[in-house]
């Protein structure tokens, strides 16, 4: 049994890995994406501003486990730090590399489309317009289903609702495959407050519903990360047939993904990233109608994801990252753009702790040992 001295805990015996055997197919019942996290080349001036060096071989890997696991892949993602470090040359050559693997396992991908390469500080609508286009076709080049992310640049280019209307109007009518739409919220990115040409949550959802209307044989779902389960539920009620409801909602996911008897959420996470094994397992549960078990295996990582995304919210990959580091899947925490100092000597001691409680820490050996090495340089004894 391992043991390790937990600065503001006293001594914590970690609990063993939970045997989890998964079928050799996805899930039946519920459409489930990964947000997946890239990993840092620890030798490459991954400093704040400077290039993203990525370590392209571990990155993969990583891919290439949770399509193992029968969950899909949304790359290209805030997860992946769009916005916060992956700049567009290594956002583009991570959607073309993750398109080949993909095709090469048969896992489903589906990649961000953004407008973070634009180089105008006050871009108009038509080089909004422009900008989503260039990223759309590399990834309808890469094989991948197009997400269209909430953009920086759109929010402070659109003067209202209209303004959305017509530039996701017009780029889900040249999209060569149904598109995913993205809300996401202020706490994950406070330059999109507003987002949908209006700050009262209702007006943004009405325009939302607009063009999802307008546009459902075009549109498989949208992502909706706004940590609100009864806005979420509201606006999955509301949606015409065949339009998922993809939820972002990393606080309240067991219960939306389970539903109720009007309907459930599909799953776009990046709490999926770190608890991937056991989300796999618990969604085949929910496939064979198994819900205790489903429950079971959910609600210990609840608190874990409470905390891996607390404000601010926007640092949660840093812990995404120190997670992945424990867990064996990379050899360092050490991220694009300085990332991995995002979060507090005693905010990782705390996720360390509820990682361990939430059973995802597959190696306790391993994961006690990095956990020391980190608390020694950081100047904490354990």
């Amino acid at each position: 049994m391992t043991e390790i001295l937990l600065p503001g805990h006293g001594p914590l015996r970690l609990r063993e890995p939970e045997p989890l055997d998964l079928p050799a197919h996805p899930p039946r019942t519920r459409t489930a994406y990964a947000a997946a996290h890239v990993v840092a080349d620890p030798l490459g001036d991954n400093a704040p501003g400077a290039p993203a060096v990525v370590d392209w071989d571990t990155t993969l890997a990583f891919r290439r486990h949770l399509w193992s696991l029968g969950l899909g892949v949304a790359d290209a993602m805030d997860t992946a730090q769009r916005g916060m470090g992956l700049d567009w040359p290594a956002t583009r050559e991570l959607i073309t590399r993750s398109g080949a693997e993909a095709r090469s396992v048969g896992g489903l991908l589906a990649c961000g489309v953004g407008t973070d390469h634009l180089a105008s500080p006050t871009p108009s609508l038509g080089e909004v317009t422009a900008a989503y286009e260039e990223q759309l076709a590399v990834v309808e080049a890469a094989g991948a289903r197009p997400i269209l992310m909430a953009s920086r640049a759109l929010a402070a280019t659109a003067t209202g609702p209209e303004d959305y209307l017509t530039v996701y109007g017009g780029l889900i009518r040249q999209s060569g495959r149904p598109v995913v739409l993205h809300w996401l919220g202020e706490m994950f990115d406070p330059a999109l407050a507003g987002y949908w040409g209006s700050t009262d949550l209702d007006g943004a959802t009405a325009t939302v519903l607009d063009l999802i209307h307008a546009h459902a044989d075009r549109i498989d779902g949208i992502k909706v990360s706004l940590l609100d389960a009864d806005r979420e539920i509201a606006l999955r009620r509301a949606l015409p047939a065949g339009v998922r409801l993809y939820t972002g909602d990393d606080f309240h996911y067991p219960e939306l993904v389970k539903g109720d008897e009007l309907g459930h959420s599909h799953a776009l996470l990046g709490v999926f990233d770190p608890i991937a094994h056991r989300a796999a397992a618990a969604l085949h549960a929910l496939d064979a109608g198994d819900g205790a078990r489903y429950d079971a295996l959910l609600a210990p990582t609840v608190p874990l994801a409470r905390h891996l995304f607390g404000a601010p919210t926007y640092h949660y990959k840093t812990g995404i990252v120190f997670l992945a580091w424990l867990a064996g899947h990379q050899d360092h925490f050490t991220m694009v753009a300085g990332a991995q100092s995002g979060r507090s000597t005693r905010h990782l001691i705390e996720l360390f702790r509820l990682a361990d409680a939430a059973g995802v820490l597959p190696d306790p050996d391993l994961a006690a040992g990095r956990m020391r090495d980190h608390l020694r340089l950081a100047g904490v004894s354990a």
